[in-house]
């Protein structure tokens, strides 16, 4: 099979239900296509876990966030579903000028989908998510992407994150204000 096609790895099969019910494996084909346009970096520190590029190529998880968690003895890896929300949010705002929370609610609930789709709770991922945006968010920023997509900060009137993204900018730890805002 081509690999310009829509998912090279898995073969077209009919599904044995009507194509807009929730289906695990459509969701799959999703994310599999979404990580194939996008970059991953993890070497940044980024407020609120994730983030995305200006552009939207590439996406930003915080270097200090795990892999991986544990569910029921099961080990969970995460990236998967934080692309996926970051994708959806930026989609969202890009193209349908919506504002960041309603962008944040709707890609939260495509993030829960996937979760429940590879049959992970979602009290327990989110519980592991949420234990690590608050260590984060303290940290002091030390290394901000120059291309990090600011709106949500700005959309979330988080005036002390603000602050601080000002205070590394000056410490020559973060872009700078002109190249962060939007062309």
């Amino acid at each position: 099979m081509p690999t310009t096609s829509c998912h090279p790895i898995a073969p077209h099969r009919k599904l044995h239900i009507p194509d807009w019910y929730v289906s695990t494996l459509m969701l799959e084909r999703t994310l599999d296509a979404i990580l194939r346009r996008v970059t991953l970096r993890r070497d940044c520190d980024i407020p609120y876990l994730a983030g995305y590029s200006q552009d939207g190529r590439t996406i930003y998880i915080d270097r200090h966030l795990p892999r991986t968690f544990t569910d029921k003895g099961r080990t969970v890896e995460v990236d998967r579903y934080l692309i996926l929300h970051e994708a959806v949010e930026k989609s969202l705002i890009d193209e349908l000028d919506l504002h960041y929370l309603y962008a944040h609610q709707i890609a939260t609930r495509a993030e829960e989908a996937a979760v429940r789709a590879d049959r992970i709770s979602w009290r327990a991922y989110d519980a592991f998510m949420q234990r690590y945006v608050k260590s984060v968010g303290d940290e002091r920023l030390k290394n901000v992407p120059p291309d990090l997509d600011l709106k949500p900060y700005r959309d979330e009137h988080d005036r002390d994150l603000m602050a601080r993204m000002e205070k590394a900018e000056a410490a020559g730890n973060a872009p700078a204000r002109a190249r962060r805002r939007k062309p």
